[in-house]
């Protein structure tokens, strides 16, 4: 059983799927991507008691009894995130590719730290690519968020 966007969901799977497969095979959520299968890109990245977890290796079931809340959870009755509406805003993303993990890493972050210095959000972001060049965006985006807290 896994708790997936506030819902428990009963999936069937191997004992070593990744959460990636699962997330996107069987119950449909497309939004959390599968990069490099390595851990080294990020794209994969859900919130996992609120932290920022790499699925792409991680078995499902390393996950049971844990609250999941993958790109899809971060909406609420059809409004996007704060976070999310301030990458729109910053035009923060190119193909979109790596956005979900990106947004999944900064939601974390300004969870736990609402007030992140410069370093914090670059650390944050360390391990997420982008080959779009993005980035520059993406730290004035989140920069943007601190400000106006």
């Amino acid at each position: 059983m896994l708790t997936v966007n506030g819902q428990t969901r009963r999936v069937d799977c191997g004992p070593d799927t990744p959460l990636i497969h699962v997330l996107r095979n069987n119950l449909g959520l497309k939004g959390t991507k599968l990069g490099c299968g390595l851990e080294q890109c990020g794209a994969c990245a859900v919130l996992v008691d609120g932290e920022a977890r790499l699925t792409c290796v991680t078995s499902a079931s390393n996950f049971e009894d844990r609250e999941i809340v993958t790109i899809e959870g971060l909406a609420r009755n059809g409004t996007v995130s704060r976070v999310q509406q301030a990458f729109i805003d910053e035009a923060a993303a190119q193909c979109g590719y790596c956005t979900p993990g990106m947004i999944i890493a900064i939601t974390a972050l300004l969870d736990w730290t609402p007030r992140p210095t410069r370093a914090q959000i670059l650390d944050a972001l360390t391990g997420h690519l982008c080959r779009c060049g993005s980035h520059a965006r993406i730290l004035a985006a989140t920069q943007r968020l601190v400000r106006e807290d």
